[in-house]
């Protein structure tokens, strides 16, 4: 099969922490040739959705040892599967991409659905399922910020379409900086932004759950670092073994209709203590360290999965 990957220049991926990586090379572990394309290089023209791609292969099967062959543009309907896989933001640049991709859905299975992916924000489709998420606001107003964290005690604020832990406050009404946040936060962002009830439970980290076609997997526990809210690699936080509780259980089964029926395949969501706190559709991480600290390999249950289907 020929497989298509929309992701992040490839260059300025971390091969030791990088999740489509992996996921390449377990295609190409089953004999599929694979291309990868910035979502920057599509052009529709002529009634065909066309991507500037590059054949990637990885000598001795190892990820560090790749070779890129040179750009061609190729029709995007001649990949049996696309991986859409480009970190957000998630902003027009990001759902204009989804809308061209959207065009060869007759002849090209993606993972995710880009229709899907686009009805699914991943900060605002959790509101579907207010029976297993944090107290929440999505607001531009400061009066409604100050009510809330008035009525709820300390919040977190945190952009609706940010990514990496990238500026997620807490918000205090006794820290001096407090007006000063949210000014900051009306002023910066485009859009409202997000403010939930701040979970003591964060303490202990949040769990990442990775879940295919809906099915819960593996899941890990990311540790912040000390005197740090934000649990994300990427940002500091350290990875833990951990196991899929009931509770976990009881949520995932709680979003489980809504991800088949988006056709949301490959999923990772984030749980504090009781609660569901995000639903990451776009480029879903922690491959590497569940198969580090589990021995899960996700990107095989992927394939397959998919060949199943």
């Amino acid at each position: 099969m020929n497989i298509g990957f929309q992701i992040d220049a490839i260059d300025k991926l971390d091969f030791k922490t990088d999740s489509s990586l992996p996921i390449i090379l377990e295609s190409q572990k089953r004999k599929n040739k694979n291309f990868y394309f910035l979502p920057t290089t599509l052009t529709y023209k002529n009634n065909h959705l066309y991507a500037q791609a590059r054949e990637i292969f990885f000598k001795n099967n190892k990820l560090s040892n790749y070779v890129i062959g040179n750009k061609r543009q190729l029709k995007v309907d001649r990949f049996d599967y696309v991986f859409i896989r480009q970190d957000p933001p998630y902003n027009m640049e990001y759902i204009t991409s989804l809308h061209l991709l959207e065009q060869v859905k007759d002849s090209t299975k993606f993972i995710n659905n880009p229709n899907g992916i686009r009805n699914a924000p991943e900060k605002i489709s959790m509101l579907a399922h207010k029976k297993i998420i944090p107290e929440t606001i999505i607001t531009r107003s400061k009066t409604e910020v100050k009510s809330f964290i008035k009525k709820y005690g300390m919040s977190v604020i945190k952009p609706l379409y940010g990514n990496g832990g990238e500026s997620i406050f807490l918000l205090d009404q006794d820290d001096e900086n407090y007006n000063q946040i949210i000014e900051t936060f009306i002023d910066k962002q485009k859009e409202p932004f997000i403010v939930q009830k701040f979970l003591k439970e964060i303490k202990n980290g949040d769990k990442r759950i990775i879940l295919i076609d809906g099915k819960p997997i593996a899941a890990l526990r990311r540790i912040p670092k000390k005197n740090e809210i934000r649990s994300n690699i990427h940002v500091g936080g350290s990875c833990e073994v951990t196991e899929i509780s009931k509770n976990d259980l009881r949520i995932c089964n709680e979003i489980k209709n809504f991800l088949q029926s988006e056709g949301l395949f490959f999923v990772g969501i984030d749980i504090i203590g009781e609660y569901l706190t995000e639903i990451n559709v776009t480029s879903p991480t922690c491959i590497q360290e569940i198969k580090k600290l589990h021995g899960i390999d996700i990107s095989k249950v992927i394939w397959d999965q998919l060949f199943k289907k």
